[in-house]
């Protein structure tokens, strides 16, 4: 196939969507297979949608093409919502084939019917960042497709060249990003040329190689919520291995006292008094000090109610302020938790810790993990000081909390992170040194 080709290079591996292509036989489905097998974690390889629409329905590929044109329209949705939601989990997709290689075929054949379709279809579908082609000989393809000996699926030589040129015209039209590797050639030389153009690396570390709980400490608005954001927007495979963190499950007890404080305008509304909170500038402050007691048994609840799974790190987030606060409260996490945890401490100065309050507070969403703002009466006489850096004798080391040795770090989270660069800077080494700590407990 000739067309449209860039200089083949390395990428480093990102969340994208890529189609592979060729003529047939050139290897799509067997290289595919292969970095389904051993990229689980990287990539979401999706079949050939046609072929797996004709093996579903039973369709003969040359002889009903209207029906065919019809099972693949009833088929196109669903695929793409698996692409986008696939995308959202920051997977890369790989699909067998794309949409156009059947329109080049049906340019060939006559299909007017398909082509029509399509050339309606094309400006509002989820089309491909990159295509991958795998290319070779159409006399290789011929000796090829004899030997695998599918005869369904067997494409003659007169096809063959007008719908490759039909496919590079198209390319060229939309000036699509294609690359092209050359698959005349030895089985781990194409599979190694495609793994270096996507940028997958492989990884033997097991998923128990991640904290299986992580308590994340630190003063209202330090970067809890917004380092958990950033470690849930890592493709899975890079968090377990840089940062030593599974798939994410948070526990975090703000949602818990938002809402007593709900329920408190509910008694109110009633006539009768609030029981654990007062209203304090647009907001909540809290008016019972044994809601924070309540919290924490609150969090273990949550937490004994479904087992943490293989793989999975189970982030327990709050906040507490006084002259016994981290002390009070990690003697009441459930024992069988603390002696699987490692403690993350997020630090920054009272005045820091403000400044960041103020300027997250969204008063329409205030019920929010990243939006929600503590009043400032509340910062005043709760979380003006803690007793961290009383319990943690240095930056890191080990708590002895409830009879167990508890790993610990503090990390000082001034200036704020704001990029990738940033989070990656600051939490990388320190999830690291964190890590080997917990292994050797």
């Amino acid at each position: 196939m000739s067309g449209v080709q860039v200089l083949l290079r390395p990428l480093i591996f990102v969340t994208m969507y890529v189609a592979v292509e060729g003529l047939p036989a050139a290897g799509k489905s067997e290289v595919l297979a292969l970095l389904r097998l051993y990229f689980p974690e990287q990539v979401l390889v999706l079949p050939e949608l046609v072929k797996e629409v004709v093996e579903r329905k039973n369709i003969d590929l040359c002889h009903a093409r209207s029906q065919l044109t019809k099972a693949i329209l009833e088929s196109l949705p669903a695929r793409q919502a698996l692409v986008r939601r696939a995308l959202s989990e920051k997977k890369m997709v790989l699909e067998d084939s794309h949409l156009a290689v059947h329109a080049a075929y049906s340019a060939v054949l006559g299909d007017a019917e398909f082509l029509e379709a399509f050339q309606r279809l094309e400006g509002q579908l989820l089309w491909p960042d990159l295509f991958l082609r795998l290319e070779v000989p159409i006399e290789v393809s011929l000796v090829r497709q004899m030997a695998r000996g599918d005869l369904r699926y067997a494409v003659p030589q007169e096809i063959l060249a007008p719908m490759a040129a039909w496919l590079s015209a198209w390319h060229a039209r939309r000036k699509d990003r294609v690359e092209v590797i050359n698959a005349d050639c030895s089985p781990q030389e194409a599979v190694s040329a495609v793994v270096r153009a996507l940028g997958l690396v492989y990884s033997s570390r097991p998923q128990t190689d991640v904290f299986p709980y992580l308590i994340l400490l630190g003063r209202p608005a330090s970067g809890k919520s917004e380092l958990i954001n950033f470690l849930s927007l890592l493709p899975a495979f890079e968090r377990a291995q840089a940062y030593h963190i599974g798939a994410l499950r948070v526990i975090d007890d703000f949602p818990f006292l938002w809402e007593k404080f709900q329920e408190d305008d509910i008694w109110e509304a009633l006539g009768c008094e609030r029981r654990f909170s007062r209203r304090a500038e647009e907001n909540y402050a809290v008016a019972c000090d044994r809601i924070w007691d309540f919290l924490l048994f609150r969090l273990n609840t949550e937490l004994r109610k479904s087992s943490r799974r293989t793989g999975e790190t189970v982030v327990v987030e709050f906040s507490r302020g006084g002259p016994a606060a981290y002390r009070r409260a990690l003697s009441l996490l459930d024992p069988d938790v603390l002696a699987q945890s490692a403690v993350l401490y997020l630090h920054v100065s009272f005045a820091e810790s403000l400044r960041r309050n103020r300027a997250r507070y969204d008063r329409d969403h205030r019920d929010g993990i990243l939006t929600h703002s503590v009043p400032e009466e509340e910062m005043l006489h709760t979380y003006q000081s803690d007793d961290w850096h009383n319990l943690a004798s240095g930056d890191a080391g080990y708590l002895a909390i409830q009879n167990t040795r508890i790993p610990y770090i503090t990390v000082y989270n001034e200036p704020e992170p704001k990029s990738v660069a940033d989070f990656s800077r600051r939490f990388k080494p320190a999830l690291e040194e964190l890590y080997h700590l917990w292994k050797n407990r």
